[in-house]
């Protein structure tokens, strides 16, 4: 009866480490795959959860499923426009199918890793370094489509993006760029100079040629000014009293118009009504006696 019960014990031991030796547990972002005498099984991809295997026969190993980020080393080489860079990178992927990556390839993330870095060199010296700089989309893309396509059948990782982070010039060209770029800068603010004094001329002219039309409009826009210079009470102004504005006031007199010879006539006729005096004889010569005076013409009635 004691041997019964040993046999028991012994068996309900193996038992139950055939229990624990054969329950898996599979995380929700892995698979496992089983492998029978080496070989996987046609149904041996198992999903999350709770699952068996058969103790002593089976092995299962577990893949991850999650989309992986791994930087790639920085990179340096020549573009296309001989010009050195060093360009560093960071490569998202993850597997899609797991029997793929375990069996096709020893170590699917050295060899991606691999991939990525001699993609990237061969890409730096395809491109320009203007395209490096500026179009970084397209970079993305090419380099994602070269790395996807020896991985993905093969291998079973896909590359799902891939990123340029930096890209490092020399300082010689960073000086040269930066000249460049305010030499831009400076031609342009030049243009929009120009362009304003062309405008303002412009403008000027169309001014000028609209206050020409009436004389009063010009010595009304010399008034403004000189209020606008004043209204500061900061500078001492000096302004001679020109002629045109005395004119303009005989102008704006009430008087009857006039023609211009008449005008003429009018000015000269009180300095001819001035008699000069009788000049003394000197010695034998008589004296010379004062012009006579001029009457003025009579001026024609006003139309």
């Amino acid at each position: 009866m004691g041997a019964v019960i040993v046999l028991l014990g012994i068996l309900v031991f193996f038992i139950f480490v055939g229990l624990a030796t054969s329950v898996r547990v599979v995380q929700q972002f892995e698979q496992g795959i089983v492998f029978r005498f080496g070989r996987v099984q046609l149904n041996g991809v198992r999903q999350a959860g709770l699952t068996t295997i058969v103790p002593v026969f089976d092995r299962m190993q577990k893949v991850n499923m999650q989309t992986v980020a791994m930087g790639v080393p920085a990179q340096e080489g020549i573009t296309q426009d001989n010009v050195s860079v060093r360009v560093d990178a960071v490569v998202y992927f993850r597997v899609i199918d797991p029997i793929k990556a375990i069996v096709n390839i020893q170590n699917y993330a050295y060899a991606i890793s691999q991939v990525a870095q001699t993609s990237l060199r061969s890409v730096i010296g395809k491109a320009d370094m203007q395209a490096l700089l500026s179009e970084r989309d397209t970079i993305n893309a090419e380099l994602r489509e070269i790395m996807d396509e020896m991985t993905e059948n093969p291998w079973g990782v896909r590359i799902e993006r891939v990123e340029i982070k930096d890209v490092s010039l020399p300082e010689g060209m960073k000086r040269s760029m930066a000249r460049q770029a305010e030499a831009e800068r400076e031609r342009r603010a030049r243009i929009i100079t120009a362009d304003g004094e062309y405008q303002a001329s412009k403008r000027l002219a169309a001014a000028a040629h609209e206050l020409s039309k009436d004389p009063a409009s010009l010595q009304l826009r010399l008034l403004q000014t000189v209020t606008e210079v004043a209204a500061e009470k900061n500078s001492t102004l000096v302004m001679p009293l020109p002629v045109e504005m005395l004119r303009f006031f005989d102008r704006m007199a009430p008087a009857e118009p006039s023609a211009p010879g008449d005008q003429e006539q009018a000015r000269a006729t009180p300095l001819e009504e001035e008699l000069l005096p009788p000049i003394e004889p000197v010695g034998d010569m008589p004296p010379i006696e004062a012009s006579p005076k001029v009457e003025p013409e009579s001026r024609p009635e006003a139309l």
